[in-house]
C-alpha cells in the first residue's frame, strides 16, 4: 500500500530531540572556537605588544648608532684663555656630543647628551649647536626618556703614538683636541629577561681641520 505525503514528511523530518541536540552541538562547537580566537588573539597582542617594544628600542639605538657615526668636531673659543676647544666630553656614564645628525632632521648641528638614571632608564637630551659651548643650552633643555628600564655605560677607542688602540673610560676632547676613532655604547636592561644592546660606532670625522690633535697627551692613562 503506497504511503500518503503526510507519512513521508513524517519519516523524512527530524525529531524535536534531534534538533535540540544539534543545537548545543552547535553552541559548543561555537564556543570551543571563540575561546581558540581569544587565546590566539590574546597571544598576537601580547607579542605584538613585544615586538613594538622590541622595535621602539632598536630605532632609539640605531639613532644614537648614526649620531655616533656623525659626530662633529665642534669648535669654540674658551672665554677664559681665549683659545680654540672642541666639544666632546664622556665618561663611562655620560656623554655629550655634537653630531651632524638630528631625529627631527632639522638643518644645522645638534648637541647630543645622553646618560641613564637608575629604575627610570636612558635619557637623551638634544640642543641646537651654534658656534659657542653648547653646555649651558644643553643644561637647560629638557632631557627625554628613550630607553625606559635600560643603563647605559661607554667606552672611547684611542690611538697611541705607536698607533697601538685602547679602550678608555672617558674622553676629554678640550684636552686630546680629537674625537675617539670610535665609541662603544652599552645598553643593559634592567629587567633580567630584558635585550642587551650593543654599539661600536666609528667617528668618522674624529679631527679638526684647523685645531691639530694633541696626540701626545694620553686620556685616561
Amino acid at each position: 500500500m503506497p504511503m500518503t505525503s503526510q507519512q513521508q514528511a513524517r519519516q523524512t523530518g527530524f525529531t524535536l530531540i534531534e534538533i535540540i541536540l544539534a543545537l548545543a552541538l552547535t553552541t559548543l562547537l561555537l564556543s570551543l572556537l571563540s575561546s581558540g580566537v581569544y587565546i590566539v588573539a590574546g597571544d598576537w597582542n601580547r607579542n605584538s605588544d613585544h615586538l613594538d617594544k622590541n622595535l621602539d628600542e632598536a630605532v632609539a639605538v640605531l639613532q644614537i648608532d648614526r649620531a655616533l657615526q656623525g659626530a662633529f668636531p665642534h669648535s669654540f673659543t674658551n672665554e677664559d684663555t681665549l683659545s680654540r676647544q672642541l666639544f666632546f666630553t664622556g665618561d663611562d656614564e655620560r656623554l655629550a656630543f655634537v653630531t651632524s645628525v638630528s631625529p627631527q632632521r632639522t638643518p644645522g648641528l645638534t648637541a647630543w647628551e645622553l646618560y641613564s638614571i637608575d629604575n627610570e632608564g636612558v635619557y637623551l637630551t638634544l640642543a641646537p649647536a651654534f658656534s659657542d659651548n653648547p653646555t649651558d643650552r644643553l643644561e637647560s633643555a629638557e632631557p627625554v626618556l628613550i630607553l625606559p628600564n635600560y643603563t647605559v655605560s661607554f667606552r672611547y677607542l684611542y690611538s697611541t703614538l705607536d698607533e697601538n688602540k685602547e679602550w678608555l673610560d672617558e674622553w676629554e676632547a678640550a684636552e686630546v683636541l680629537s674625537l675617539p676613532l670610535a665609541v662603544y655604547a652599552r645598553f643593559e636592561p634592567e629587567d633580567p629577561d630584558g635585550e642587551l644592546l650593543e654599539i661600536i660606532a666609528r667617528v668618522r670625522a674624529n679631527q679638526h681641520r684647523s685645531i691639530r690633535p694633541n696626540t701626545g697627551l694620553g686620556v685616561g692613562l
